[in-house]
């Protein structure tokens, strides 16, 4: 399958990022290699990009397809919260920006054998890296009926998880879950079909994707990792596509960019902590309609972009 993906606010990104020429670039999820390609183009002759991604899928067709800038570009079949392990690995001397871009490819949502996406039954696997850890259907088959409530709940705040975690225990007693649309049956039965502003299922799908990607817990540690690597006036941009992500990334940036932290009830400052960075936007920077008519997936995009001091 041609791994195609647009990349979202792209425009944005590069004017965010300031990309110059012989800088170094880290693209934390490469993806389809659109903001990737952006970068290298920017950064020449002789910038480079070091891009992760836990798709093997995604890095053989960004290798393919930028096989012109090999010599620029460095590719990593890992997560980026390990991103700072590799910088220091390979001696890098400066780092002028780092790319964290949250969302799925339309490679990814089209895979019936991930099970991205419910419009389509497949494989109940969901794993970025097909190669490690617990797919969804394994989570469906052996949770217990509170640690079920409790995913649905905290990964996707989904107001009925008790009612579709009782349910999916009662089903999977019968049958185990295997297919989409499996879970979609149990969705259907207790959440029903009506009219809606987003699919009934999508709270379920946010919840089952993050947990079995680990990708809150992966994101805390790629933001500390990118800070931690950035040189003093580099740049950190991300895009996140659901309200807990975007929560962690303003949460983590507002307290990175205080000079105090101590509690409003101690008169003189006692934490010594010091501000890390500096934030560019305080509010997110979202598409534009002409990029939401060629690309309505844009639509949930935000994005936010600090400074290190």
């Amino acid at each position: 399958m041609a791994y195609q993906h647009t990349p979202v606010l792209l425009q944005e990104v590069i004017s965010g990022l300031n990309p110059q020429p012989g800088q170094n670039f880290i693209d934390g999820t490469v993806g389809g290699g659109g903001h990737s390609q952006a970068l290298l183009v920017a950064t020449a002759p002789n910038g480079h990009i070091w891009a992760f991604d836990r798709d093997t899928a995604a890095l053989d067709s960004t290798r393919q397809r930028l096989q012109s800038f090999d010599h620029r570009l460095t590719l990593i079949h890992d997560s980026y919260s390990q991103l700072a392990n590799y910088v220091r690995s390979a001696d890098i001397n400066h780092v002028a920006g780092v790319l964290l871009d949250l969302g799925l490819s339309s490679a990814q949502l089209a895979d019936t054998t991930r099970g991205f996406s419910f419009q389509t039954d497949g494989a109940l696997d969901l794993r970025f890296d097909t190669s490690q850890g617990l797919t969804a259907a394994e989570i469906l088959n052996t949770y217990s009926a509170e640690e079920l409530e409790s995913l649905f709940r905290e990964y996707g705040q989904e107001p009925q998880a008790r009612a579709l975690a009782q349910a999916i225990v009662t089903s999977r007693q019968a049958t185990p879950f295997t297919k989409t649309h499996d879970l979609l049956e149990i969705v259907a039965q207790v959440k029903g079909w009506g009219q809606r502003r987003h699919h009934p299922a999508t709270l379920v799908w946010q919840a089952l994707r993050l947990a079995v990607n680990h990708e809150l817990e992966e994101l805390l540690k790629g933001l500390e990792a990118a800070l931690e690597v950035l040189t003093p006036g580099g740049r950190l941009a991300v895009i996140s596509f659901h309200s807990g992500e975007d929560r962690l990334v303003k949460d983590f940036f507002r307290q990175a960019s205080r000079q105090c932290i101590c509690p409003p009830e101690i008169p003189v400052c006692r934490c010594n902590h010091k501000a890390s960075l500096k934030i560019l936007n305080n509010k997110p920077i979202v598409a534009q309609a002409e990029e939401l008519k060629s690309n309505p997936r844009a639509r949930s995009a935000r994005l936010r972009i600090i400074q290190k001091i």
